[in-house]
């Protein structure tokens, strides 16, 4: 897939949170080292790898947004997501999307670019978090936990974004508790049937 170049679009990165439990680390750790192999893209994948991660259902999608990108190479060479975005001066950025990839970035946060239009920094803090869970494309309980997981988010009011049905992005607005959630994810985690972590 060729990276796409950042421009204006109708609708027709970064650095890692610090504050963050030893629980939510080895979380993380165990749930960044397998993303590549959760899109396909890994040694021996039979699927068109993916270098440009895109948002088809951004949840601030507006009238008028503007796309930019953050550096993910140094995870996976070459790899880049796309993020969506309210521009609010020539040099500042309002996330409008749920990032699947880019760590230490959430909704309404606001970011600045370098000419090339790629995250440099995050100039202010929304104090939104976000949910993601990554199921594992090989379990036989895929499909099952998809519709569960839907199912709970759509309960909870919650905005979120899927990635290829597999990745799961769950916007956690301020004052948001997402312990019904979490105990959701807990025991198929432990049967190693999805990934999950909680960025801010």
């Amino acid at each position: 897939m060729a990276v796409e170049r950042t421009r204006p679009a109708t609708s027709s990165s970064t650095t890692r949170a610090s504050r963050q439990r030893p629980a939510d680390r080895a979380r993380s750790c165990s749930y960044r080292s397998r993303w590549y192999r959760i899109l396909g893209s890994g040694p021996g994948s039979r699927r068109h790898p993916i270098t440009v991660i895109t948002h088809e259902d951004p949840i601030g999608r507006g009238r008028s947004n503007y796309l930019i990108h953050a550096d993910l190479s140094d995870r996976q060479d070459g790899w880049s997501e796309q993020l969506w975005t309210r521009q609010l001066a020539p040099d500042r950025f309002e996330v409008a999307c749920l990032p699947f990839f880019t760590y230490g970035i959430c909704y309404r946060d606001v970011v600045t670019v370098d000419s090339n239009h790629l995250v440099t920094a995050v100039l202010e803090k929304s104090g939104h978090r976000t949910l993601r869970v990554a199921l594992v494309v090989d379990h036989p309980d895929r499909d099952q936990l998809h519709e569960l997981l839907h199912a709970k988010v759509v309960e909870a009011d919650l905005p979120h974004e899927w990635l290829q049905g597999t990745y799961l992005a769950v916007d956690l607005p301020p004052g948001t508790d997402p312990t019904a959630l979490v105990k959701t994810l807990e025991a198929p985690a432990q049967t190693g049937a999805l990934h999950w972590e909680i960025d801010s």
